[in-house]
């Protein structure tokens, strides 16, 4: 039940993204005083709709996207006498920019405000490996399995020495018997070498506590970095019985800079996911055969909200709102690539008419012609057929062989 409900929470987060990117440009364009007449979410036969003033608002069939009507987006658009002055083609072209990049920018305003929501509530990624307590344990487990690496159940006898001695979920261990933890794995290094009473001193809602451990000594695998085997030597070492957390959370001023930096981490993931792209599609074709699913392979909508609904099912709600906001932020970047039929590409063609009649004018002579996207449509119909089938490819990938968290 979770499974499902994730995966139509997470459609209709992108389908509400869609519908605020189409706004975004609604907004602007009436800011500047342009002419709006339609304001539709889907494509196809229409569903319903309202007019309220100039522009006709309402829902389509097929909820794959939306448009926003200017009246005359270009100067090839016919356009009556009496909207003429109010056209897009005739506004400033800082004001057409702002008008086309709308859309792009929403999707940043969504992403940062669901990722500041995150921040406070569920917390993000624990990316640097802080040594952050997650869960404490019923027990310090007194074996491992050096074949699997799973650990004993807990029994009545077993120590709990993190429980005991009053650890609790979102304390920063700041160091153990005097040396410096700065992350989980030095901790854990440190505390396997410790055996008893051990002094931790923990960061608890910025307060400095220093608590005294016992920590037990159990039967580990003495090398966890090397892979899982049978034949692997177990030994003693010390252990308290605790998980990392995988999240932290900030408070409501901390959350503004935690945010900011997380933000600039997923625009570079995304900048280079972008730049990637050309060298999945034989990964997806691999997947669609039956071949092993590369994680790092691009998904479609219908596979983020599957992998959506996993998070959910999984209880991994913090995992589902930054998926939406890395999405979010992925269209956001892709839409002002200078490519038609993106916005991006309406942008460079009006950049281009700015700079080329500012020259024109430097030379003495007047400016030039509008663009004639007549002469751009081979391009564009080239992009959107290859966008199509790589779409169609992601798609049929996600349907076959899903990525499985």
């Amino acid at each position: 039940m979770l499974y499902v409900l994730g995966v139509v929470l997470f459609a209709l987060g992108i389908g509400i993204s869609v519908a605020l990117h189409e706004f975004g440009h609604l907004l602007t364009a009436k800011a500047f005083g342009m002419k709006v007449t339609r304001y539709f979410i889907g494509f196809g036969p229409k569903i319903w709709s309202f007019k309220r003033g100039e522009t006709e608002y309402g829902f389509k069939v097929i909820p794959a996207g939306g448009f926003c009507e200017i009246v005359g987006m270009t100067a090839l658009d016919e356009v009556a006498p009496e909207d003429a002055p109010r056209a897009f083609y005739r506004q400033k072209t800082w004001k057409r920019v702002i008008v086309l990049a709308a859309g792009s920018i929403t999707h940043f305003m969504i992403g940062l405000i669901v990722l500041y929501v995150a921040a406070v509530t569920l917390g993000l990624p624990n990316t640097q490996n802080l040594p952050i307590v997650g869960q404490i344990s019923q027990c310090a487990q007194a074996t491992q399995d050096p074949a699997t690496g799973n650990y004993s159940p807990c029994t009545a006898s077993d120590p709990a020495p993190a429980k005991a001695a009053g650890l609790q979920p979102g304390d920063q261990i700041l160091s153990v018997a005097g040396k410096a933890t700065p992350t989980y794995n030095d901790m854990v290094n440190v505390t396997r070498d410790a055996k008893g009473p051990t002094p931790f001193v923990v960061d608890r809602g910025g307060q400095q506590l220093t608590l005294s451990v016992d920590v037990a000594t159990v039967q580990r695998i003495l090398d966890p970095t090397k892979p899982l085997g049978a034949n692997d030597p177990t030994g003693p070492v010390g252990a308290i019985g605790m998980s990392p957390s995988s999240t932290i959370t900030y408070g409501a001023i901390a959350a503004f800079g935690a945010t900011g930096e997380f933000t600039g981490q997923l625009f570079g993931n995304v900048w280079e996911g972008l730049k990637a792209l050309p060298t999945k599609i034989p990964a997806l074709i691999n997947a669609i055969g039956g071949g092993q699913r590369d994680p790092n392979a691009p998904v479609s909508v219908v596979g983020a909200s599957l992998i959506g609904g996993q998070a959910a099912d999984l209880g991994l709600w913090w995992f589902f709102v930054i998926l939406l906001a890395n999405l979010n932020f992925f269209v956001g970047v892709f839409n002002l690539l200078p490519l038609l039929p993106l916005d991006g590409g309406h942008i460079a063609v009006n950049l281009y008419e700015r700079v080329r009649d500012a020259v024109r004018k430097w030379r003495g002579k007047p400016a030039g012609a509008p663009v004639d996207y007549m002469k751009l449509l081979p391009l564009t119909y080239l992009l959107v057929l290859v966008g199509g089938a790589y779409t169609l490819l992601a798609i049929t990938a996600d349907i076959v062989n899903p990525i499985h968290l």
